[in-house]
């Protein structure tokens, strides 16, 4: 039997998906990135034999150095495939990563009509969360708990994450509840993302994609944010690898 891979090279994680001759996933990872993403590529690659991979992602072409046989795409094309694949009625993607937060708006054939990134900032990523969470001293999924649990949310007036997290040491000095701050932060974010959302025009179902997708408490204030609702995969993390899988599968085995 055929087996078709995708690699998603990401700043925090990295994703392996592979498909059979069908298309039905048959292996699934995800695993953290540490400072030696290659050798935990080569690790996820000895879990399962593929006839061929492609590879998108931070360090999609840092890979050429463990495969030189295998094509690279860009986490947009990538995305783009993977969220179509799960719903073809998807029209639009709001993808948040450890690095970077993208929108894209698709066309009726599900090509990229359309995307816009935040800059070379971490703000609003999940290593801006990561960073706010220990400000407080929270565990990450007490964090998102506390978060969803606050009856009011304070506000934060910046989103740099150095301006930020000296705001936060300030809030708690003057008295102000971990959880409001918490929740203060999580509709910061969302607030940020959709208005890089809200400058491309966004139809049909939105998929939410990306390790932020995880966060319960960032998807529903997402939702309030661009006042609809948006629709969550079942591995949200893994949509760009599964795209990366769908291209090596669609070009090669084919």
């Amino acid at each position: 039997m055929a087996i078709a891979a995708g690699i998603d090279l990401g700043s925090r994680t990295v994703k392996l998906v592979a498909l059979d001759e069908n298309g039905a996933v048959v292996f699934e990872r995800v695993a953290e990135a540490t400072f030696d993403p290659l050798t935990v590529c080569a690790s996820l690659l000895a879990q399962i034999s593929c006839d061929a991979i492609v590879a998108t992602g931070y360090g999609r072409h840092l890979f050429a150095r463990l495969r030189p046989d295998a094509e690279s795409i860009t986490e947009i094309k990538a995305v783009a495939l993977g969220a179509r694949a799960l719903c073809p009625s998807c029209r639009a993607i709001v993808d948040v990563g450890g690095q970077d937060t993208k929108a894209l708006a698709l066309e009726p054939s599900g090509r990229v009509h359309k995307f816009a990134m935040n800059d070379k900032c971490a703000a609003g990523t999940g290593r801006f969360l990561e960073v706010m969470a220990t400000a407080l001293a929270y565990p990450h999924s007490e964090f998102v708990c506390a978060a969803l649990g606050a009856q009011s949310a304070e506000k934060l007036s910046s989103m740099c994450t150095v301006f930020a997290e000296s705001e936060i040491v300030s809030l708690v000095a003057r008295g102000a509840h971990r959880d409001e701050i918490a929740l203060g932060i999580h509709r910061s974010i969302a607030q940020r993302t959709a208005g890089l959302a809200g400058t491309l025009t966004l139809e049909d179902d939105l998929l939410f994609t990306g390790g932020g997708a995880r966060n319960a408490c960032l998807v529903a204030e997402l939702e309030a944010a661009l006042k609809r609702r948006v629709v969550v995969p079942k591995s949200p993390q893994t949509v760009a690898a599964l795209g990366a899988a769908l291209c090596a599968r669609s070009t090669h085995l084919r």
